[in-house]
């Protein structure tokens, strides 16, 4: 294979990647809190050919990861009072399944069997301190939150939920479950906070831009597909040409 089809697929592998992450963000349109993905890629340059030659490195496309678009989705009213949407930059903080803490810009928000509260998976939010915040039974049904994320029942103040924020959203990584992961966050105070009740955010994906990248990247293959076939066909001719030579 010479270097012409490597380059080649090296563009047809980042034309891959492209779509997988288009397609994931379309799926995910009506998943609640959920940010959009660009891929990142990197030129790798390639030493080819004799040193003299006027040509003499190649570049080739290398996937680098994808990173995600921070932007707020819009606000999607659910009825349920203690439903949150946060209004800003930031993430609740959850216990996730395996034990570590996770983030979640997804705000459905219940009360488990045990009086925590928790999302709609079960994962409990952190308070103040990355505390669970504990609900008494007969204030189950009678929570609100307050902008600033007091949790408040018949007998007042429970908690707060705390929000966490992250000086660089680069280190904020989907971990492929709804949640992210992140390191060295800090959280808000009840003045930074702000809190939207009565529904949750949705997701910032745009079908619209999301279908017209499918798109592109379907007729960039297709041109690349194209390009493949005539190297092939001009190896083709020029292989008879020197059969017949010969």
């Amino acid at each position: 294979m010479d270097i012409s089809s490597y380059v080649l697929l090296s563009h047809e592998q980042a034309l891959r990647r492209r779509l997988d992450v288009a397609a994931n963000n379309l799926a995910n349109v009506s998943t609640a809190g959920f940010k959009r993905e660009d891929p990142v890629f990197r030129e790798y340059v390639e030493k080819t050919g004799d040193p003299q030659s006027p040509v003499p490195t190649t570049s080739l496309v290398l996937d680098q990861g994808a990173t995600h678009d921070s932007a707020a989705g819009g606000f999607q009213p659910t009825g349920n009072p203690i439903d949150v949407m946060i209004d800003g930059p930031g993430y609740l903080a959850v216990d996730a399944p395996d034990g570590s803490v996770a983030y979640t810009r997804a705000g459905y928000l219940k009360v488990a069997d045990d009086g925590t509260l928790v999302t709609a998976g079960g994962l409990a939010v952190h308070g103040e301190g990355g505390q669970p915040i504990a609900v008494p039974p007969e204030d189950i049904g009678k929570l609100s939150i307050r902008a600033d994320g007091t949790v408040t029942g018949t007998t007042g103040a429970l908690g707060r939920i705390e929000v966490t924020v992250f000086g660089d959203e680069a280190g904020v990584d989907p971990r492929g479950d709804g949640l992210f992961t992140a390191t060295g966050g800090r959280g808000s105070s009840a003045a930074e906070t702000k809190l939207r009740s009565g529904g949750v955010e949705g997701s910032n994906v745009q079908p619209i831009v999301e279908t017209t990248n499918m798109v592109e990247i379907l007729r960039a293959y297709q041109t690349s597909m194209k390009m493949t076939e005539a190297l092939g066909d001009m190896r083709k001719t020029a292989i008879d040409k020197l059969g017949h030579f010969g």
